[in-house]
């Protein structure tokens, strides 16, 4: 079976149980592929968690979603995710770059994103 990445936003929508966020396509990926985070989602989870942006610690969002929905944080060396992310031009945030680097890695993985820059730039990105 194919991957698909969720990138923060889905994930925390997945985890809320928010699917009418999600576009058909969306949905239909999230169906016929596994399912990975980046650890860089990982991280931006505690990020939002500190500030209080989100109301689950990184690591409830994570078994929640591995317990419901097969999601895998991804094991690529971090070396070969960073020479993928250092060829994302198009923004400056190291989230961004580092979660399209970490799909990018992995064969061109799909990416289910709710940012329109990462859609508009990464061709395997859906929303």
């Amino acid at each position: 079976m194919s991957v698909a990445y969720l990138d923060t936003h889905a994930a925390v929508f997945l985890h809320d149980g928010l699917v009418e966020e999600f576009s058909i396509e969306a949905r239909r990926q999230i169906e016929a592929n596994d399912l990975l985070l980046s650890p860089m989602v990982f991280l931006e989870f505690d990020y939002l968690f500190q500030r209080k942006r989100i109301g689950a610690d990184a690591q409830s969002l994570l078994t929640v979603l591995s317990a419901s929905f097969g999601v895998a944080l991804c094991q690529l060396p971090f070396a070969a995710v960073v020479l993928e992310s250092m060829k994302v031009g198009w923004t400056q945030d190291p989230f961004d770059r580092l979660i399209v680097g970490q799909a990018m890695a992995n064969h061109g993985a799909m990416l289910i994103t709710r940012d329109r820059l990462i859609r508009q730039n990464y061709g395997r990105a859906v929303w």
